[in-house]
């Protein structure tokens, strides 16, 4: 039956039988009203189906099954019913089933309305549907309902997440009632395609900010590498009086991973604390990796075995980090718990975990575990992979093997493999070897600064100075320069940055006089040293 004449000739629910719905908090109590009801031919009342699936797909034991068999078999539906219906299935990500029903929606006769567009929008979004949300963006201006703001928003969102920013932005530019969910899906698209200064822009014009716009940025600066500036936006964000969120703290403590900045981690390491915040998986997994990669290992794992539910990247992570502190055997008894506690390595582990066999020497501990790589977890090696295995041999002094296995590997050797077996070459003083090695990368165009340098030392470990002077001599032609190391210090909670050969500093003047005064002090000493010892043997 069409949606435009329902029928009038059905029992509406008495008064009685509504209020039992009132007073339903399980969903055997309102099977129980439903036997009611169809004894009573009350549920032939599309208001009172209506409640009954309503409460079926929200309550806290919610039943979508139970709700979509009564839904077929309803006699009188109405757009509310079919709404509700469509919200469940996508908000139990059944988005391909609620495109679905949205289809038998409008053959039934009935014209979907805002609600209807704000849910289809969401499940074209789930499943990528450019098409079919292009279309629906079409009946959405045929009907007249662009106008409302969670359409809009669902409009834009949408565009978003199929990285059409243009489209997006004619959406968001044509838009008479932009709320700040507005401008946050807008400056989220911006943030998930790179286009940070984008962002930027519209998120210093938005005239009302939340917490989640706030941790957008945050997030998007993180992305692109502008790790001061997310640090920045993050204090900028508490200053503007906003709690820091989930988002803004998992990002916040990337950035502190990646800087170095200890004292800012702990503090935010503090904030979740006192604020009772629970250590889920990602937040345990980010405060896992500030403190492994700002040297604190023994916090990561205190982090670690605070956590409730630990999945892979928890592991990875802290695997990662007692590698890097040359903790390997502990990285390996990791490994072998997420192993006994089920939890399935990725391929980031296996190259964590390779690498820890490695520096340890364990041969063949390492070609067991990359064997299992295949033949237990069905995971085709990465060339990472295959990278790590050389190294493995190569630092064993395996050299003839590992050159065995760069020319036999499946996939084309990259920089990591080939500097794997360059470094191998300059620890066990095969010059021969190194050169043609060199002469890979060069073919590959991967012959950058670090990979000639490397050269340059093993012709001197060798004192072939004529090898040196070569070298040296091609960086010159090919116009390679050596990039400046740099080394970061925190002080107050500041990120300073220090490069070799800059002057440009602020305290630079400062810090040369310091360390004169350190040089003079150990010049002295050592010469109280040399003078104590020289009357000793007298």
């Amino acid at each position: 039956m069409s949606g435009s004449t329902v029928a009038s000739k059905y029992i509406k629910a008495t008064k009685r039988s509504l209020s039992l719905l009132d007073q339903c908090i399980t969903m055997t109590q309102i099977k129980q009203v439903q036997c009611h009801l169809t004894v009573t031919a009350s549920l032939l009342d599309p208001y009172a189906a209506g409640r009954i699936v309503s409460f079926c797909v929200v309550s806290p034991n919610a039943d979508v099954s139970h709700a979509y068999k009564l839904f077929l078999r309803l006699q009188h539906r109405t757009t509310f019913i079919w709404n509700t219906m469509i919200k469940a299935f996508v908000e139990t990500n059944q988005n391909t089933r609620a495109l679905s029903l949205c289809k038998k929606m409008v053959q039934s006769g009935f014209m979907p309305n805002n609600y209807t567009f704000s849910f289809v929008l969401r499940a074209c979004t789930e499943v990528s549907a450019l098409s079919l949300g292009a279309a629906s963006h079409a009946q959405v201006i045929k009907l007249g309902w662009e106008s409302y703001d969670f359409v809009q928003n669902g409009l834009i969102h949408f565009y978003a997440s199929c990285s059409l920013m243009d489209s997006a932005r004619k959406v968001f530019d044509m838009g008479v009632n932009r709320d700040v969910i507005t401008w946050t899906a807008l400056i989220n698209g911006y943030v998930k395609c790179g286009e940070v200064g984008l962002a930027q822009q519209l998120f210093d014009q938005m005239p009302e900010k939340n917490a989640v716009s706030w941790s957008a940025m945050i997030t998007g600066h993180v992305q692109v590498g502008l790790l001061r500036e997310a640090l920045e936006l993050f204090n900028e964000m508490q200053v503007s009086g906003f709690r820091p969120n989930h988002a803004a703290i998992v990002g916040a403590l990337t950035a502190c991973a990646f800087l170095g900045a200890l004292d800012q981690g702990r503090w935010i390491h503090a904030y979740v604390d006192r604020n009772g915040m629970e250590l889920d998986k990602l937040l345990g997994t980010a405060l896992i990796d500030m403190y492994a990669k700002c040297g604190c290992i023994e916090m990561a794992c205190c982090v670690f075995n605070e956590m409730k539910n630990r999945d892979v990247f928890a592991f990875t992570s802290l695997i990662s980090g007692l590698a890097n502190h040359g903790q390997s055997a502990r990285a390996i008894e990791l490994f072998a718990r997420m192993q006994n506690e089920g939890v399935v390595p990725n391929e980031v582990t296996f190259i964590c975990i390779l690498s820890a066999c490695s520096r340890m020497g364990l041969i063949d501990e390492g070609l067991r575990i990359f064997s299992n790589m295949t033949k237990v977890y069905g995971i085709e090696p990465w060339v990472q992979h295959y990278g790590c295995l050389v190294d493995l041999l190569g630092r064993a002094g395996m050299l003839e093997d590992a050159k065995k296995l760069v020319r036999e590997m499946p996939l084309e050797p990259d920089s990591y493999v080939l500097g794997a077996l360059l470094n191998a070459c300059r620890m066990h003083g095969d010059v021969e070897l190194g050169q043609v090695t060199v002469q890979s990368l060069a073919k590959r165009s991967l012959d950058h600064d670090g990979v000639h340098v490397l050269l340059s030392n093993m012709y001197a470990s060798v004192n072939q100075w004529e090898g040196v002077v070569k070298v040296r001599e091609e960086m010159e032609d090919k116009k390679v320069r050596k990039v400046p190391g740099c080394s970061l210090i925190e002080v107050d909670g500041q990120v300073c940055e220090f490069v070799a050969g800059d002057r440009c500093q602020v305290h630079m003047e400062e810090a040369m006089l310091f360390l004169l005064g350190i040089d003079n002090h150990l010049r002295f000493a050592w010469d109280d040293d040399d003078n104590d010892k020289l009357l000793t043997i007298e």
